[in-house]
């Protein structure tokens, strides 16, 4: 049952602007537009996880369909190159709709095509279902399949070389290029081989983003069926042989594997269902069913900081305990001098340390975790020896200058030239928001958790500090950053933590000035901005060059995931009232409404600061997910 269905009536806008995006736990997923043409140098029916689950490949880019009878073709495919558009299959395109699948209704003139696709569980294996009505034409319909393979990192772009080998299969082929194979497979069809190169395809978003926007791909031929009555075929693809696949078979899995079905309301419903794309699989030699988070689609890998912040509202939330566990002892095994990992190598997947943010989250999903799971033996005899290693790693110092001062037992890191917190931007050597030194948030964060672990005594020496240190007045909240060159006093929302951690270094009337400035300043339908209109950094548009949009990206951008803090805090300050609550709700349904909009299913990473608050950056953002999850959850929506 689709849980997304659209009317499109043929027309290419807004349609082209809307995504789509099935994952299957592994790192893998199938991505497009409504229309079915590819935007991305992402996209892809198929976009395989070589090294689960990172290690990804656009295996095969897309299928151009093609109707042909008496000496006529319609095309329903819709590709864009430089200065055209074509084919323009969209204008046989009837209806979209998207769920465990997606299926795209085509009427080209009386014949009647629909076009499913499915992303298979724990497998690099998509099917793709036709099903032919030729309606009473006197002739039979000849519909052709003929599919477009890329083989490459899905970071990059290919241009036609000799690198491309086929090789028949029955009913099919299979293609290899640098020691990966896609097999393609069409019972009940005839596979003519071609070998062909088709040039230029351009991606318009690559372009927006400033990136390399061109690139070839490879046409091993073409699959043909003849029709004179309603028909359906099943075109497959994958890393591996795809001659034991069945349709019904994989539907079963899909479904038994899509959670949320039984939630109390389509809004949890969709959200839940949401929330699983970012849930998958870490394998590894201890761990087979290990666990982790993707921090979005479709480029990003795990991240430490990501993955923490997002497990609340994913995983606990949602009541799947045993894969919070297996998450945080996933990250648990990582930990090294007090740090878990900021992120794993797309490649290589060894991790990187450079945050200063991730451990500190991960103290507080670790209680989280036990206080909604109860689960003491994990929590003793790994977890909390992870969070011990963590404060004693700040409090006597670790990898870039990370270290508790002694003198006001405030957390102190990094140097001009380091990007450690989540306003991480940095090109060409610049770092468009720093904040080394002590920032609020962590500092929040440490009192948080120096009080979680019970370090009552510095927890107090911490809390006084921070007053001292942070407190601006009640009109202007808490400063951004303290450093050797000053106090930042901008206004961003990371000080909206100090009052959303259960254990808060601010007084009650302190807390309810915080809440107030962020409200004031920064509070969007769609988040909160990263920095208030008025400060003279602030970015009114997140667009140009990598360099012009990094300068945007903390700068005012809007970011959705802190609104979870935000109403978290609101509905604190003033004792989850009746009001406070009917308000939060109102805040928090512009997010739930854009489930519809951008990513159809998901949430962007960000938005523009300025109206129309454009969605932006990556498609679909496991925090941006979670906390709106949470939060809905919460209050009952």
């Amino acid at each position: 049952m689709a849980v997304y269905s659209f009317e499109t009536y043929g027309e290419l806008q807004p349609w082209i602007g809307r995504e789509w995006l099935q994952t299957n736990g592994t790192g893998a997923f199938s991505s497009s537009t409504v229309v079915g043409a590819n935007t991305r140098r992402y996209h892809g029916l198929l976009v395989g996880a070589t090294l689960p689950p990172v290690g990804r490949i656009v295996a095969l880019s897309r299928i151009n369909e093609s109707v042909h009878r008496e000496g006529s073709s319609i095309e329903l495919g819709v590709a864009q190159f430089r200065d055209v558009i074509v084919p323009h299959g969209e204008q046989f395109l009837g209806r979209f709709q998207h769920g465990i699948s997606t299926r795209f209704e085509y009427d080209a003139e009386d014949v009647h095509v629909a076009k499913e696709v499915l992303l298979c569980h724990g497998r690099n294996v998509v099917g793709v279902r036709y099903e032919i009505n030729p309606g009473i034409a006197a002739a039979a319909v000849e519909f052709r399949l003929q599919p477009f393979v890329g083989l490459r990192d899905f970071h990059s772009l290919l241009r036609a070389d000799a690198s491309m080998e086929t090789r028949p299969l029955p009913s099919g082929c299979v293609v290899r290029r640098y020691g990966n194979e896609l097999f393609m497979r069409c019972d009940g069809t005839r596979f003519v081989a071609q070998g062909d190169w088709w040039y230029n395809f351009n991606y318009a978003i690559e372009t927006e983003r400033g990136q390399d926007d061109t690139e070839d791909l490879f046409v091993p031929g073409h699959f043909a069926i003849s029709v004179t009555e309603p028909t359906a075929v099943v075109f497959w693809a994958g890393l591996e042989p795809v001659d034991r696949f069945d349709w019904d078979t994989e539907c079963a899995k899909r479904q038994q594997n899509t959670p949320g079905q039984s939630a109390p309301s389509r809004t949890q419903q969709r959200l839940i269902a949401s929330a699983d794309d970012f849930v998958v699989g870490r394998p590894s030699a201890d761990d087979p069913n290990g666990k982790t988070i993707l921090a979005g689609y479709p480029w990003f890998s795990d991240w430490g900081r990501d993955t923490m912040i997002a497990l609340p509202g994913l995983l606990l939330s949602t009541g799947r305990f045993d894969e919070a566990g297996r998450v945080l002892c996933s990250f648990a095994k990582f930990v090294s001098e007090g740090m878990i990992p900021n992120v794993f190598d797309d490649y290589s997947n060894q991790p990187h340390y450079n945050t200063v943010d991730a451990s500190l989250w991960f103290v507080h999903a670790v209680f989280e975790y036990l206080k909604r799971s109860r689960d003491n033996e994990t929590f003793e005899s790994i977890l909390r020896p992870a969070c011990a290693e963590i404060i004693d790693g700040y409090r006597r110092g670790t990898r870039f200058g990370i270290k508790m001062d002694a003198n006001d037992a405030l957390i102190s890191q990094g140097d001009p030239s380091s990007q450690l917190t989540w306003m991480d931007a940095k090109t060409n050597g610049v770092v468009f928001t720093p904040r080394h030194g002590k920032a609020v948030e962590i500092n929040a964060l440490w009192y948080h958790d120096l009080v979680l672990m019970g370090e009552d005594e510095l927890a107090k020496q911490a809390a006084d500090s921070f007053r001292r240190t942070f407190w601006i007045s009640p009109h202007r909240g808490l400063a951004d950053v303290v450093n050797e060159t000053g106090r930042d006093e901008a206004c961003r929302p990371n000080q909206i933590f100090a009052v959303s951690l259960t254990n808060s270094p601010l007084s009650d009337e302190q807390q309810k000035a915080v809440v107030e400035v962020v409200r004031r300043d920064l509070l969007t339908p769609y988040g909160l901005r990263t920095l208030s209109a008025g400060h003279p950094k602030y970015s009114t548009r997140y667009t140009g060059s990598q360099f012009e949009r990094d300068a945007a990206y903390h700068n005012g951008t809007i970011w959705p995931w802190p609104i979870g803090a935000f109403l978290e805090a609101f509905l604190r300050v003033n004792r989850r009232s009746r009001a406070s609550v009917e308000q939060a709700r109102r805040w928090l349904q512009p997010l739930i409404d854009a489930l519809e909009d951008g990513c159809i299913g998901s949430i962007a990473e960000i938005y523009e600061a300025q109206p129309p608050h454009r969605s932006l950056g990556a498609c679909a953002q496991a925090w941006s997910v979670s906390e709106v999850l949470r939060l809905a959850i919460e209050l009952e929506m």
